[in-house]
């Protein structure tokens, strides 16, 4: 099998997160994400979830070993200033997303979630 017949999907970030009310807070409130589905192997142990919006899409996990905080995330969206309007408009208590501004990859902004983790959405050129 030739190497440019092999087919890739989009990568799915894995995120360490602390607290699924702050994570839900932030990703399905704040955010607009739909959580997918979630997964524990027992009712009592680490969460495990999926969220997505349009076509963009990342794990959540409460796993001990999944994900680092202060991982970094780059999104591409196809309207930037749509988007920061729609975040600013929310008015999410513990942060607010900073004017969009040229830099790699197109104009875009950089939020941080609860657990250090940061998304930087861009409008590629």
């Amino acid at each position: 099998m030739a190497a440019d017949s092999i087919r890739f999907a989009a990568p799915v970030p894995i995120l360490r997160i602390f607290d699924i009310d702050k994570a839900y807070e932030f990703y399905r409130d704040h955010l607009g994400f739909t959580v997918d589905w979630e997964h524990r192997f027992e009712p009592d142990l680490p969460l495990y979830a999926q969220l997505s919006r349009s076509d963009a899409r990342i794990h959540l996990s409460e796993h001990h070993g999944d994900g680092t905080p202060g991982t970094v995330v780059w999104i591409a969206v196809d309207d930037i200033r749509a988007w920061h309007a729609e975040l600013a408009a929310r008015r999410y208590r513990y942060g607010r997303p900073g004017a969009p501004e040229p830099g790699p990859g197109g104009l875009g902004f950089a939020i941080t979630d609860p657990f250090g983790n940061t998304l930087r959405f861009a409008q590629p050129d």
